[in-house]
């Protein structure tokens, strides 16, 4: 990592890195999320989630597509914010043992990515237009318009079911003892 840190000299170096980071933050979700969908016991919410999964792959094409036509050497690159983002989910699903503190958790938790990655990809979508790339900055401010748009579907489904149900979860998991 720290040659790439020193390599960072113009505005494009640093959306080559960013996209790279981008690129392993998305395949990161990628290998998590499906484990994820099975842990929630809300059908919308499940529902939710594989919508964003969804979005995670197309993102991951895309960005793909982006590294290929810039010509950076390597896709591979381990994000360690993504990392510490899914370290703590799985440390706060370990100790739930409710299913509606799980969903709960796990919806906070993904909103948490998800508001990362809408900055990430606003950031990268702005240094491309600045550089006057309107075909990158599009597909970038694209990645972001869908983060947001999963971000307010969670929204919906916190403030209609989850935390309600999370709100009273002795009465509601009663059921489940």
């Amino acid at each position: 990592m720290r040659e790439d840190i020193m390599g960072l000299t113009t505005l494009h170096d640093l959306i080559d890195f960013d996209a790279r980071k981008l690129n392993g933050a998305e395949r990161q979700l990628e290998n998590i999320l499906p484990d994820w969908i099975s842990k929630a016991s809300s059908l919308s919410l499940k529902n939710v989630l594989q919508q964003y999964l969804d979005f995670v792959k197309d993102n991951i094409q895309k960005i793909k597509a982006f590294i290929t036509e810039e010509k950076i050497g390597s896709l591979s690159c381990t994000n360690a914010i993504m990392q510490a983002f899914i370290l703590e989910t799985k440390e706060k699903m370990s100790n739930c043992n409710n299913t509606e503190i799980r969903d709960a958790c796990l919806l906070s938790s993904i909103q948490g990515i998800n508001h990362y990655k809408i900055n990430m990809y606003g950031t990268v979508a702005a240094f491309a237009k600045d550089l006057g790339n309107e075909k990158s900055a599009v597909v970038f401010h694209q990645a972001k318009l869908n983060e947001e748009q999963i971000d307010k579907m969670l929204s919906k489904q916190a403030e209609q079911a989850i935390n309600m149900n999370a709100a009273n979860p002795i009465l509601l998991s009663n059921k489940n003892r």
